[in-house]
């Protein structure tokens, strides 16, 4: 996928939950930016919550991903497998001075902090341990009292490019010093997440904006150790049509959701690649290789971006109207043997029954599940009549006898194909003196039990003589039933 290893970028997911869109629209910014630059796109898991991560979430973001394109170049870094690297590196900065051990119990820091917020002033994190004596240290470590250890956050500010937002400074009196390893002795994520971008070899660091106040305090550790610094850009957040944060309370949010319903992943990589990036000139269709040849940085907006539900299934409708055949009865084919309308092996016979219902359906389908919803009858006999269809179009008294003429009339129809059965059908009505629509509505009702359809003659085309014949005979009877009922 590339030639040169000058940038490398990261996705970095927690195997608590499904691929959120929003994880898997920063996956595909850092692919696009990757293969833009010849460079190489790693995956980590960051999976140190034990509690919460589960390997058949890790399985399904994989899997997502997959789905969606965006293959990786390496193994997949676990955080969790790398604890004692993380340790080493907390007590190389306690050894350097830059961390300190502190004894305060999180209940007296607590209370000074609601004492903090009473008088109004900062609740930061404030007391003597980042002063305490040799002596008193080991008196401490002595009696075996629990310890964090902090970062000592130096004065004066941090400054950084951010290569979405630009020039962010941040005074250091606004940070207070963070811990950096708990009392367990377990480090926490800033320190887990710079040590491994570090040794992962990580260019540029392009995340979403709730990451933003992490860059600071990430920029001091690794000022503090020594390390070159990569390059930050934090993406806006997607929010919902209400515009706020993007959650389950608008719908669906996982790409494993948007696939089980019907979204084709080519859509979906375009749709969320034009969530806060545009490439200018009102393009919206476009596939991988373009967005990888368009993609830039500089072309991300600042603002937040709307997830638009509707522009989703509009582009899905798009990219299945234009999408081959054969690919299409791929992505179906599994929904297609669950409901037995094929067979494992799929014949010749079968492919170009296929073809010719996705020639009928695709211009009507939004989602590929529309067409299990449409294509019902063209595998089984309708389950209903739709019931509005049915006070639409057989309430009338006559509708019965012209239904029973047409049948008569159809068993005489030596030419059963489009351009056949129109002409004939319209010459039918003429011969009983009414309109046209008197025998076509309540002949697309009884083959199909829908009051709408694709062309009624390409329908009747499609499904055989034998098969309208029996259905449009199976519509009269129930008819007499209706009347007998009554």
């Amino acid at each position: 996928m590339k030639s040169s290893t000058s940038v490398r970028v990261r996705f970095a997911p927690s195997p608590t939950g499904y691929l959120h869109v929003g994880g898997a629209r920063t996956a595909l910014f850092n692919y696009l930016y990757a293969c833009h630059k010849r460079g190489r796109f790693l995956l980590r898991i960051e999976d140190t919550d034990k509690k919460r991560s589960d390997p058949q979430l890790t399985k399904s973001i994989f899997d997502s991903l997959k789905w969606l394109g965006l293959s990786w170049d390496e193994s997949p870094l676990y955080q969790s497998q790398r604890q004692q690297r993380h340790k080493d590196i907390c007590r190389e900065l306690l050894e350097s001075g830059n961390a300190y051990r502190c004894f305060c119990k999180p209940e007296d820091l607590e209370k000074k902090r609601k004492s903090a917020r009473t008088q109004g002033v900062d609740a930061k994190y404030n007391c003597n341990c980042y002063n305490l004596s040799k002596k008193k240290i080991q008196s401490n470590l002595q009696r075996n009292s629990p310890f964090t250890l902090r970062f000592r956050v130096p004065q004066g500010e941090t400054k950084f490019y951010d290569m979405i937002h630009g020039c962010i400074s941040v005074r250091h009196n606004e940070i207070e010093d963070f811990i950096i390893q708990r009392s367990d002795g377990s480090p926490v994520y800033q320190i887990a997440v710079i040590t491994d971008d570090h040794d992962m070899g990580i260019t540029h660091i392009l995340r979403g904006d709730d990451h933003l106040s992490n860059t600071p305090k990430q920029i001091l550790l690794y000022q503090a150790l020594g390390w070159d610094l990569p390059e930050f850009g934090h993406v806006p957040l997607i929010f919902g049509p209400d515009k706020k944060r993007l959650s389950k309370r608008h719908g669906a949010t996982s790409v494993e959701t948007y696939r089980d319903q019907g979204i084709l992943p080519e859509a979906l990589i375009n749709f969320l690649a034009l969530l806060g990036w545009s490439p200018g000139n009102d393009r919206e269709i476009m596939d991988m290789n373009t967005l990888i040849k368009l993609f830039s940085l500089d072309k991300i907006s600042q603002k937040p971006a709307v997830f638009d539900f509707q522009k989703l299934e509009w582009m899905n409708s798009v990219y299945i109207s234009d999408m081959n055949n054969g690919l299409l009865i791929e992505y179906l084919h599994k929904k297609l043997l669950e409901l037995g309308w094929i067979s494992i092996s799929v014949n010749e016979d079968q492919t170009s029954y296929l073809n010719q219902i996705l020639d009928l359906l695709k211009p009507r389908m939004k989602m590929l599940n529309d067409f299990i919803d449409q294509a019902d009858y063209f595998f089984q006999n309708p389950d209903y009549y739709e019931e509005k269809a049915v006070q639409k179009y057989w309430s009338e008294p006559d509708t019965k006898n012209r239904m029973a003429l047409l049948q008569k009339k159809l068993k005489q129809c030596s030419e059963w194909d489009k351009s056949s059965l129109e002409p004939f059908i319209r010459n039918a009505a003429e011969e009983i003196n009414v309109g046209a629509g008197k025998l076509i509505h309540p002949l697309r009702l009884a083959i199909t039990g829908r009051g709408a359809s694709p062309g009624l003659f390409e329908v009747m085309a499609l499904l055989g003589k034998d098969i309208v014949l029996a259905r449009l005979k199976r519509a009269i009877r129930w008819l007499d039933d209706q009347i007998y009922a009554e």
